[in-house]
């Protein structure tokens, strides 16, 4: 692999060829004409993908959770760029991508305000028993209570990237009081205002009524969620996940809501994708489930396949490209 300058592309550069994977089914990007007038392009699914790689600089990921590209790095002879249609990388990293000059970006920015609404959404769902509600109705059962006051809790947001940060702005405008973890602590934090270490999550999390998890998969977070930090939560705690099923220890998470350690978790991610019919999670009462949607809002797609054509036009006018995933760390660093 190759690329003549690890932070933008030769100015000079002719016509280059760029290869886009895609899932059966699944919608082609909406300007894919405008695409392919900047570049000569290969739509393939995963099975082609070898094949297809061979002689492309560029190669987009809109099939966003496939792993091909692994299997696909040996012929992949002139790759230069892979776009990520997706905030998360985990799916698609290796070591030899990783050891790579080959670029990598994807879709940071695109789904922080969506997922901050669908983390206050959950949270005000949780708080006001609005999931219990809809099952008494189901019964037609009437059984009046009373609810929890949302302005005023603690909310405590693992990760402290774009998504993390548009979620505590969000959480404070509704009245709640937000606080981080991530890499780097500090007390000074715009968004935040203070910042743990993720190596002292077990130490803070009784601070907080909403644990929440934005932070993306890597090796030092996975299963960062686990018998000991569940143990130190509040026994009224709820936990919300939009990050990676594999951030939460599921066998752990289930024991503790089982034994009533915490109270409730609203998942949106899991460790298997889709959740396996005979999973519990699809008949406890204190899980709050959705599928891998908070940040889905009406217009997504098009919004990606902007992302990627405005990359594309600073690739072939020799600018740098934006969202340049550190790929030791496995995000785009903010800092």
């Amino acid at each position: 692999m190759s690329n003549t300058n690890n932070q933008s592309p030769d100015s000079a550069r002719a016509t280059p060829r760029v290869v886009i994977l895609v899932a059966e089914g699944q919608p082609r990007p909406y300007n894919l004409a405008a695409i392919e007038s900047r570049a000569d392009v290969v739509l393939t699914d995963a099975a082609g993908l070898a094949e297809a790689s061979r002689g492309a600089d560029i190669l987009f990921l809109w099939d966003f959770f496939s792993s091909a590209l692994k299997d696909a790095w040996p012929h992949a002879d002139a790759l230069q760029w892979v776009h990520v249609a997706a905030a998360g990388v985990d799916a698609m990293m290796f070591d030899e991508l990783r050891t790579s000059d080959v670029l990598v970006t994807n879709a940071h920015g695109t789904f922080d305000r969506p997922i901050a609404e669908f983390v206050l959404a959950s949270i005000l769902a949780h708080d006001k028993q609005l999931h219990l509600s809809k099952s008494l109705q189901q019964q037609a059962v009437w059984q009046h209570r009373e609810l929890t006051r949302t302005e005023g809790s603690r909310a405590l947001v693992v990760g402290t990237g774009g998504i993390g940060r548009a979620t505590a702005r969000l959480l404070r405008a509704a009245g709640l009081e937000a606080q981080g973890i991530g890499r780097t602590p500090r007390e000074d934090d715009p968004d935040f205002g203070i910042v743990h270490s993720s190596a002292e999550l077990a130490e803070h999390v009784a601070w907080a009524d909403h644990l929440v998890l934005i932070a993306p998969l890597t090796e030092q977070t996975r299963k960062m969620v686990n018998t000991d930090v569940l143990a130190a939560m509040k026994q009224t705690a709820h936990l919300v996940n939009v990050g990676r099923g594999a951030l939460v220890d599921e066998e752990a998470l289930i024991k503790a809501l089982r034994e009533h350690q915490i109270a409730a978790a609203s998942l949106d991610v899991f460790t298997e994708e889709p959740v396996p019919p005979d999973h519990p999670f699809w008949t406890m009462e204190s899980v709050h489930m959705s599928a891998h949607m908070c940040g889905d809002v009406i217009g997504w797609r098009d919004a990606l396949a902007d992302q990627f054509l405005a990359n594309l036009q600073r690739w072939s006018s020799g600018q740098e490209l934006t969202n340049l995933v550190d790929k030791e760390r496995g995000y785009v660093s903010t800092s």
